[in-house]
Parts: C-alpha cells; sequence; structure tokens
C-alpha cells in the first residue's frame, strides 16, 4: 500500500489546441481578412469566439467593398449604418438570390407605402475587375413613377462609358459570346432605406447574350423571374430584367477596339412583355425584399438561367396560343362578315326576283 508522502502529483494541465490556439489578432488580422463573406459566415457559427470575432463591422465593411464596390458610395455607408446590424446585415441580405416563387402582395406590411424611394447600387465585372460602378437613387412617390412604366436607366442616352476592355479578336470572331458569358457579371443590389432591406434582382451571370443584327450591338440580360400571387387568384409570372448594351469602337489607325457601354437598365415585365407600373413594381419589389427566405449563391447562376429559359419557353408557349386565338377569333369574325354579306345579297336577290315576278304578274293579269 503506497503512502499519501510516495505519491506523485501531477498537476493536469489543459493545452488549448486547434482554433482555440491561435491568437486572436492573428485570427483578425492574417486569417478573418483573408476569407470571402460566405466562408466568414460559416466561420461565425462554429463557435462562441469566432462568432464574436466575425461579428465585427469592419470586417463586413471589408467583404461588402470587395463584392460591391458601389457601396462605398457615402449615401449607401449612410443607409448601410441604419441597418439592425450595419454591414453584415446588408451582406446577409444582399449575398444570396431572392426566393422566387410565392411571393405573395397581400401579406405586405404598411410601411411599403411609406417608401419615398429606392436606391440602386450596381457594378459590372469583367474578368473580376470592375468596369461600371453606380448608385442611382429611384423616387416612388410622384405620380409620374407610380402611374408610368417601371424602367431605371444609368447610362443617358447619348453617354458612353469606357471599359478599358479590349475584345478585338473576340468582337469579330464567333467567341465573344462565350467570353461575356464566362467573364462578364453584374450585381444590382435594390436598397429599401425605409424599411432597412436590401436584395440583389440580377443573376449575377448573364441569362441571354446577343448580338443586334442592324447595329451590331451586343444586348447582355440577367434576369430574374418572380411568381406573384394573392389569395384566392391564379399566380403570375413577373421577371425584373437588366439589359447592358455594349458597342465595340476604334480609333483611326489602331487595330483594337475598345468595349464601351452604352445602356444599363432594369424593367418589369408580365409574361405578356406589356411593362408593368411603377406602383405595381413597387409592391412586388417591398414583398421580395421582406422575405427571409433566401437562396444561397452556390450555382446560383446557373439556376438562374435555367429558370430564365423555362420563363421564356412558357412566354413563348403562351404568346402562340393567344396568336392562335386571335388568328381564330379573326377567321371566326371574317366568316360571320361573310355570312352576313352573303345573306344579304341573297335576300336582295330575292326582292329583286320577287319584285319582277310580281311585276309580271300583274301585267299578265290586265
Amino acid at each position: 500500500m503506497l503512502s499519501s508522502s510516495s505519491m506523485v502529483e501531477q498537476p493536469s494541465r489543459i493545452k488549448s489546441s486547434g482554433i482555440n490556439a491561435v491568437s486572436s489578432d492573428v485570427l483578425r488580422s492574417n486569417i478573418l481578412t483573408r476569407v470571402d463573406g460566405a466562408s466568414l459566415a460559416a466561420l461565425s457559427c462554429t463557435c462562441i469566439n469566432l462568432h464574436s470575432f466575425s461579428s465585427e463591422e469592419s470586417l463586413w465593411k471589408q467583404q461588402c467593398s470587395l463584392t460591391w464596390p458601389s457601396t462605398l458610395d457615402a449615401r449607401v455607408q449612410s443607409i448601410i449604418s441604419t441597418f439592425p446590424a450595419g454591414h453584415r446585415t446588408f451582406f446577409s441580405d444582399s449575398f444570396p438570390f431572392l426566393e422566387q416563387n410565392g411571393v405573395m402582395i397581400n401579406n405586405l406590411p404598411p410601411t411599403v407605402e411609406c417608401t419615398t424611394e429606392l436606391v440602386s447600387a450596381v457594378d459590372i465585372f469583367y474578368k473580376g475587375e470592375v468596369i461600371f460602378s453606380k448608385v442611382h437613387v429611384t423616387e416612388t412617390v410622384s405620380g409620374w413613377f407610380l402611374c408610368s412604366p417601371m424602367r431605371v436607366d444609368l447610362v443617358e442616352p447619348k453617354e458612353l462609358i469606357s471599359t478599358r476592355v479590349s475584345l478585338v479578336e473576340q468582337w469579330e470572331g464567333d467567341t465573344w459570346k462565350s467570353d461575356l458569358e464566362n467573364n462578364l457579371s453584374l450585381s444590382w443590389i435594390l436598397i429599401d432605406p425605409t424599411r432597412k432591406r436590401a436584395a440583389d434582382v440580377s443573376t449575377r451571370r448573364p441569362v441571354s447574350v446577343e448580338r443586334h443584327w442592324l447595329t451590331g450591338e451586343v444586348h447582355v440580360k440577367f434576369s430574374t423571374v418572380f411568381v406573384v400571387g394573392e389569395r384566392k387568384k391564379k399566380s403570375e409570372e413577373v421577371e425584373f430584367k437588366v439589359t447592358v448594351v455594349l458597342a465595340a469602337f476604334s480609333r483611326r489607325g489602331e487595330e483594337k477596339a475598345e468595349v464601351q457601354i452604352r445602356e444599363v437598365s432594369l424593367v418589369a415585365e408580365d409574361m405578356e412583355g406589356k411593362n408593368l407600373g411603377g406602383k405595381g413594381s413597387l409592391v412586388i419589389l417591398a414583398s421580395a425584399l421582406g422575405m427571409e427566405r433566401r437562396r444561397f449563391r452556390v450555382g446560383g447562376e446557373e439556376e438562374g438561367k435555367e429558370k430564365y429559359k423555362e420563363f421564356m419557353e412558357r412566354k413563348t408557349g403562351k404568346a402562340d396560343m393567344k396568336w392562335r386565338r386571335e388568328k381564330e377569333t379573326a377567321m371566326e369574325t371574317a366568316a360571320c362578315w361573310i355570312a352576313v354579306l352573303l345573306l344579304g345579297f341573297l335576300l336582295c336577290f330575292y326582292l329583286f326576283i320577287h319584285k319582277n315576278i310580281m311585276a309580271i304578274m300583274n301585267k299578265l293579269m290586265k
């Protein structure tokens, strides 16, 4: 039996292991500043320490400015500062894709009527480099906006925006389409300062790239389709479409042609291609911005393109059906008119014959 004096006490030492062994300074300066926003959000869910470090406002401000350079605008910064958690809330609103199904426009909060303006923060990238960045404010209370078709233009009619991008080989050859599809990206963040919500209404990657047959300009489209419905009413599909028009210009004596931006616009259209008014568009956007359920961005670009193709197939099918109905109606109307004319002719012929027969009979009776 061992005596107490012979027992050797070995004090237990708890050593830090894993991420806890890294100092907070190293985490803040060398690790958390090097990850993207999605990874930073994932790290904040792993443990209490990382959640505390990942919640710092400076980190999320850096993520927002790197992802969307337009957020560095003073007006946008002022609006973001009013969000519940500042740049972190703004990033969580703007980075995921909006859920496109089930936008119920009769479940809106009363604050939608108090929305006096929508702020657009738009950035266009080519091969990861920003070539266009602009902030635009659209007032939403005047009769002109509420009653006119919804349209936001960021480039003046005669304005040309230089991109410092040369695509002479791709532009003249057949590779320009795939080049733009793979390397061009756009984000159009709509911000509601009243409700302190934001969302990206773009698909990030183009859903359609086509060259105009007459002008030679390239029309790049980004589209988000919402299934809009009301209680006890049939759902309809509404498309918020962003169009970027590119043109190539070369100076005399130079072989390279510089790509310039001629148009950057946002419109809202229904299944028949008709532009929605400002009031209806504002109601749909307010409902979409207020949705809590949003989709993670990974793989969302391809999903958005597939949804756009399906939407265009349904849109074309509906247009064909409408054309057939109009054709059938026109043929029925034409048939009715022919029948009326034929009956009128037969009636006139009958009266003419009857009149002549009666005249002949009167002469015979005399």
